[in-house]
């Protein structure tokens, strides 16, 4: 067993047929791609994982507004992407053929103008069941996960049609319908740099908000050091967009403050750590736009190594 997963000369699926367990071997297109012996022996590779990637598409995106010397902030979800991808591969390769009934699957909100972005999610949707697997289907979403999303982010930049990040009304009007389903581990990983703003939603309600801006923490003074009594005191935050999401964890990746305010990061944190428990999320976890390289192993663990 250890000779296969070392060496990929082919993936080893188990499944049952009646009473007995049977072996059947699917030659791979992974063999450059060992899984990690941490994953192989993952006690959650049962679960059924629904995983929904939320992309936020506003102007955070663009390299001439917010240029990374390093790495290009898309560049960085793209990336993100691939290693949201590959932990997805990886549940598949390690489960039982019997028990496989998994999904994967991309929105944006505000949906973007461009029909050629929209057309690209929908082939970035994939269900995988007993029924449906086989080794090219593995190597299509690999391929596809891989090669798309670069496409929607260039055709996002040249466009420049920022419209904001409606991420707000999306947990409103669509997070129940779309990323949460019975008999699933749901898993929602939304990449952001943490401000929330759509020109169409603007609600507010004494103190607490559907958005969140640079301008709006600085009007509110909350870029000084004693920011953090000021949102106990007065009751910053985000209004809360439903009351149950209990049957769902978030992923937040990508958040990149406002470098004028040292504070800005310790806000957004509280603003979203907030919201996300008033919601009653199962689970949730807040990173900022590190490298790739970095984050690879943190969003691997959140979606296999379930605590």
């Amino acid at each position: 067993m250890k000779q296969l997963y070392t060496n990929f000369i082919a993936i080893l699926i188990l499944f049952s047929c009646g009473k007995e367990e049977q072996k059947k071997e699917i030659t791979s297109c992974f063999d450059s791609k060992p899984i990690p012996k941490a994953f192989t022996s993952n006690k959650n590779q049962k679960e059924n994982l629904n995983i929904s990637i939320l992309l936020d598409l506003s102007d955070r995106i663009d390299p001439k507004k917010f240029p990374k010397e390093s790495m290009e902030y898309y560049e960085r979800d793209v990336e993100y992407i691939q290693s949201i991808a590959e932990a997805f591969n990886f549940h598949l390769r390690i489960k039982r053929i019997n028990q496989m009934n998994d999904k994967i699957q991309l929105f944006f909100d505000p949906e973007p103008k461009s029909k050629k972005i929209s057309s690209v999610s929908n082939r970035l949707k994939f269900q995988v069941d007993k029924t449906t697997i086989t080794n090219e289907l593995l190597c299509k979403i690999d391929s596809v996960y891989h090669n798309l999303p670069i496409g929607i982010y260039n055709q996002a930049i040249a466009d420049n049609d920022f419209v904001g990040s409606n991420t707000w009304g999306f947990f409103k009007s669509k997070v129940m319908d779309y990323c949460i389903e019975n008999e699933f581990r749901n898993i929602l990983i939304i990449l952001t740099d943490g401000y929330i703003y759509h020109k169409d939603l603007i609600k507010k309600k004494d103190n607490f908000t559907s958005y969140l801006i640079p301008q709006y923490i600085r009007s509110q003074k909350l870029n000084t050091q004693n920011w953090s009594s000021r949102i106990k005191e007065k009751g910053y935050g985000f209004i809360p967009a439903t009351d149950d999401l209990s049957n769902l964890e978030i992923l937040v990746l990508g958040l990149h403050p406002d470098k004028q305010n040292p504070y800005e990061e310790d806000v957004i944190r509280t603003f979203w750590s907030n919201w996300l428990t008033t919601m009653k999320v199962k689970r949730f976890a807040i990173k900022n736009a590190d490298l790739p390289s970095d984050m690879d192993k943190i969003i691997k663990d959140f979606i296999l190594l379930k605590r």
